[in-house]
């Protein structure tokens, strides 16, 4: 039974998780405990800033709300089409479509009224974060969205740079790449304008955009894709880091060699262009057009390149990564002193463009062809710059796909495929791979089973694919090289109070693959009480299997395990299991307490007789004394090898935040974090790190 209920994974399927937050806070602390995906938690947060719609919301985007079967869903969509009219989130519940405390669940996520043609509303928030060693301007972040009248939109945010590397540029005297010193820039990497009416949207600025499967295009990391979504997102700073970006003689001396700092904003590079839609009904079919263009400026490591000048034949294992020198301040030629392990910045220009084209019967039934393509357009001049085979973008010029979908269902039964041709290297040698999806869901509004089968070729090299996949990559892309088949399996008992969640994955390699026959294994297993709101348990499992084929504790599950007589790495095989429990109390209207262990046995040579212990415990208390303020503090502990503490990660986090609504409208909130190394500084190979204090600051305002 344990086998059978397998936990959700890591991208393109529902959330992991029984979702029961209030803000973008509780979300994130999911995120830092490991249960939410990156993937998961980027789109949950878009869905938490935008808002999704009940009366007006299509299928797809229903389905993206956390929680939801296919079946409540489509039972959604027929309530919404009896009434005909508008309706509040809370008639759902009256009517048996959701219950209460599914809909309270998903109230953060919903927009609760409708908007006038004319209405303006919109926020405005400024972020900065500070850590106590920093001696540098504090990383800033200003994002403003507005909602305009009729269908009018926009947004964007500008980051307060420090820690970018200036422009790259070649030094045809060495032969070698030089870049100009990170300096305090103020950068805009994320803007749009949209309108949208009742047959048309269009959007300039930045965005991205999914159909289908994922298998052929998409950007969104929604599990149900459907055309194009505004690109919003930033990445908070983590933990600081060193201050010091170079290596060499005269790098760094004095406290610039050992001091810290607190990292930048990040963000993702998705399309930056034009993308519209035009759909409308023909002769009683629902006929959609969608079309873009894109030309993004994107960041590479150094690690990710090679000179083709220096660098011959068909493999790139064996090329030299560029060495990328630093321009010291005072000097007009760059020194001995060199960039490690930094990103590039505007490394290359994508052109890209392509449609989709769907015809639908219902919004259970339709068929779509989607077809895109881009090239590179390398800046840095003199030089002859190509990706290696382990970067994500495939090598030799111009890169894309073209495939067609299709959905069906009647009844409890939906079926979904897609199949999609790559192709690459359009100024060398062409090649190109296929892939193919197909799922098969058997559900109702209490329980849900999905199969999917899967297969991507080994010369499938398309980097804009985000189909179901193994974690495990092949030269740098995870829909590549695999042959698979996931059991996934959802139940609610009647009353609600149960919720059971499983996954069952096994893939292996297409034949004629660099390791046939290999077959590795992933199951999972979550169990939670939420039937009653004072006390709400949870208790999930997983296994990992590197290679069914041999098992035993003496077989490592990271890195690889040597390498063979011509050089290539030898995958490491072994297993890891993991056996975790959290606890939720309400211990008033004001308090809320949460305690979670998680424990795991992990393969590995140093452990020969068994396994390696890892450990980590989170500890949570929410504090509501006064309407208008909220207090949030977090302990977390983690100890990567139970048996020594002069290794791996031993480490402690707390954080206090406190989030204050200071009037209508206007709200602040502040969080301190406090790092602690708990390594021994006695027998370590590199001494503790000092203690990391992280100070954040987040103001709001609403109209």
């Amino acid at each position: 039974m344990w086998t059978l209920l397998a936990a959700p994974g890591a991208r393109a399927e529902p959330y992991e998780v029984e979702l029961s937050i209030d803000d973008e806070t509780d979300l994130r602390a999911l995120f830092e405990d490991g249960v939410l995906s990156r993937e998961g938690f980027d789109t949950l947060l878009e869905l938490l800033r935008t808002g999704v719609d009940l009366r007006t919301a299509t299928r797809e985007a229903l389905y993206a709300l956390p929680g939801l079967t296919w079946a409540q869903v489509d039972a959604l969509l027929a309530y919404r089409a009896r009434v005909e009219g508008t309706f509040a989130p809370g008639a759902l519940v009256e009517a048996g479509v959701l219950s209460a405390a599914e809909l309270r669940r998903l109230r953060p996520f919903l927009v609760e009224e409708e908007r006038g043609e004319w209405d303006v509303s919109g926020r405005l928030r400024l972020l900065t974060a500070y850590a106590a060693a920093d001696a540098l301007v504090p990383p800033m972040l200003l994002q403003a969205q507005v909602d305009g009248p009729l269908g009018l939109r926009g947004g964007g945010g500008v980051s307060l740079s420090r820690r970018r590397l200036g422009p790259v540029r070649q030094d045809s005297r060495r032969r070698v790449l030089v870049a100009e010193l990170p300096s305090v820039t103020p950068r805009a990497p994320k803007f749009h304008v949209r309108w949208e009416g009742a047959h048309a949207s269009v959007l300039v600025g930045t965005y991205r955009l999914g159909f289908g499967q994922r298998l052929t295009l998409d950007t969104t990391g929604r599990p149900a894709p459907e055309g194009f979504v505004a690109d919003e997102g930033f990445l908070m700073p983590g933990t600081p880091e060193k201050r010091c970006v170079l290596s060499g003689t005269g790098a760094c001396v004095g406290e610039d060699a050992q001091g810290r700092v607190t990292p930048d904003f990040g963000w993702t590079e998705g399309f930056r262009g034009v993308v519209g839609t035009v759909h409308g009904q023909v002769e009683g079919l629902e006929l959609s057009l969608t079309g873009f263009g894109s030309h993004q400026s994107r960041d590479l490591s150094q690690y990710e390149l090679f000179d083709r000048k220096d660098c011959q034949g068909s493999r790139t294992d064996g090329c030299r990564a560029p060495e990328v020198l630093a321009v010291l301040p005072g000097k007009q030629v760059p020194g001995p002193a060199h960039f490690v392990s930094r990103t590039l910045p505007d490394v290359f220009h994508e052109v890209a463009g392509g449609g989709h084209v769907s015809l639908g019967a219902s919004p259970r039934t339709r068929v779509g062809v989607t077809a895109w393509g881009a090239w590179p357009v390398w800046v840095v001049e003199g030089v002859a710059l190509e990706f290696r085979e382990s970067a994500r973008y495939p090598m030799g010029g111009g890169y894309g796909a073209v495939g067609a979908d299709a959905a069906w269902g009647l009844g409890p039964v939906d079926l979904f495929f897609e199949g999609a041709r790559s192709f690459a290297g359009l100024s060398g040698q062409p090649r190109g791979g296929f892939g193919a999806v197909q799922r098969t869901v058997l559900g109702d509004p209490s329980q849900e089973w999905e199969l999917t089968l899967r297969y991507y070729g080994r010369d499938f090299d398309n980097p804009y694919s985000r189909a179901v996949s193994s974690p495990d990559e092949s030269e740098g892309l995870r829909a590549s090289n695999e042959l698979g088949a996931r059991l996934r399996y959802l139940h609610r008992t009647v009353e609600g109070a149960w919720r059971l969640s499983g996954r069952v994955d096994v893939w292996t390699q297409p034949p004629g693959g660099e390791a046939p026959g290999v077959f590795h294994l992933r199951t999972s297993a979550r169990v939670d009480f939420v039937g009653v709101s004072e006390l709400q348990p949870s208790v999930w499992v997983e296994h990992r299997n590197k290679d069914l084929g041999r098992n035993g504790p003496e077989l490592c599950f990271e890195g690889n395990d040597g390498t063979l007589s011509t050089g290539e790495p030898i995958a490491c095989a072994g297993e890891q299991y993991r056996v975790a429990g959290r606890v939720r109390l309400e211990a008033s209207e004001a308090l809320t307490l949460a305690v979670q262990y998680q424990h795991t046995l992990v393969g590995s040579r140093r452990q020969p007789r068994g396994f390696r212990k890892d450990g980590r415990a989170v500890l949570e208390a929410l504090f509501r004394p006064l309407p208008a303020l909220r207090l949030h503090g977090r302990a977390s502990w983690q100890d990567e090898d139970l048996s020594e503490n002069t290794r791996l990660t031993q480490a402690l986090r707390t954080s206090l935040e406190v989030a204050w609504a200071v009037l209508p409208g206007w709200s602040a909130r502040g969080r301190y974090e406090l790092g602690l190394d708990l390594k021994s500084p006695v027998g370590s190979l590199t001494p503790p790190e000092p203690p990391q204090h992280l100070f954040r600051l987040e103001l709001e305002s609403r109209f």
